[in-house]
């Protein structure tokens, strides 16, 4: 269900206060298909590292990465960067960024989708050639409100039925349109990472690294950052967390 993403959204002290993450199950890395490095999926990029900067440094960057979209929606009435101006500047970010957490540029793969026009079912085809039984699939969770999120996370789906590939899902917006135990959040299904020290600093490195994002282009409101420091209070906490299917 695509929401609105207004306002400053649930306060990360709201979630840091609340309990249940704590009984969460932990993510078991020791289940990943030891020949078969787990395939991260970003909708736009900046949602890898977001939600998964610190699994894909524990894992040393042994990870594929795939960006569906290069992101040039991000600030559309931007009066410093064109489209194409962003596109370009987002996609070395990304290059920068995975950098930090180990991931060598020729394992990132930039597909190309319109940002915000998401071919679904070409993803799926796309996705579909990459995976094998038992691959992990680690994507934007299908429910977390933004909708190339959740394209992207219903194209991963249908590509891990088709293929026997595990489906991890991941929230990014889900933190803020979402409150502790709200009702359309399977939490049934949440896993938990606890990050060793040296991967929470090196995702903080990695998110620094969006400057586009995380930084004003310019004074216009159309240039403010995207991720101003509330939100990304709620990615440097000291776990990630995952839904499993």
């Amino acid at each position: 269900m695509v929401r609105p993403i207004v306002d400053a959204g649930t306060d990360e002290g709201t979630w840091r206060a609340w309990p249940a993450p704590a009984g969460w199950p932990a993510l078991a890395l020791a289940d990943l298909t030891p020949t078969v490095p787990p395939l991260v999926v970003a909708p736009h990029p900046d949602d890898e590292v977001l939600g998964v900067g610190g699994l894909v440094a524990m894992l040393a960057g042994g990870v594929e990465i795939a960006v569906v979209t290069d992101g040039e929606a991000s600030h559309p009435e931007s009066t410093v960067h064109s489209r194409a101006a962003l596109a370009a500047i987002r996609r070395a970010e990304t290059v920068t960024a995975c950098g930090l957490l180990g991931v060598a540029p020729a394992v990132i793969e930039h597909l190309g989708h319109p940002d915000g026009g998401v071919d679904e079912a070409a993803l799926t085809d796309a996705l579909t050639t990459r995976l094998v039984p038992g691959r992990w699939c680690v994507t934007t969770w299908r429910g977390d409100g933004h909708p190339d999120h959740e394209a992207v996370g219903r194209a991963a789906a249908a590509a891990c039925r088709r293929t026997g590939a595990t489906l991890l899902e991941f929230p990014v917006w889900m933190w803020h349109w979402a409150g502790p135990d709200h009702p359309d959040v399977p939490w049934h299904r949440a896993r938990r990472l606890d990050l060793t020290d040296a991967a929470r600093s090196a995702k903080r490195e990695a998110v620094d690294a969006f400057r586009s994002q995380v930084l004003p282009l310019g004074p216009a409101p159309a240039d403010a950052a995207i991720l101003p420091p509330h939100v990304l209070a709620r990615f440097a906490r000291p776990y990630e967390t995952v839904f499993v299917p």
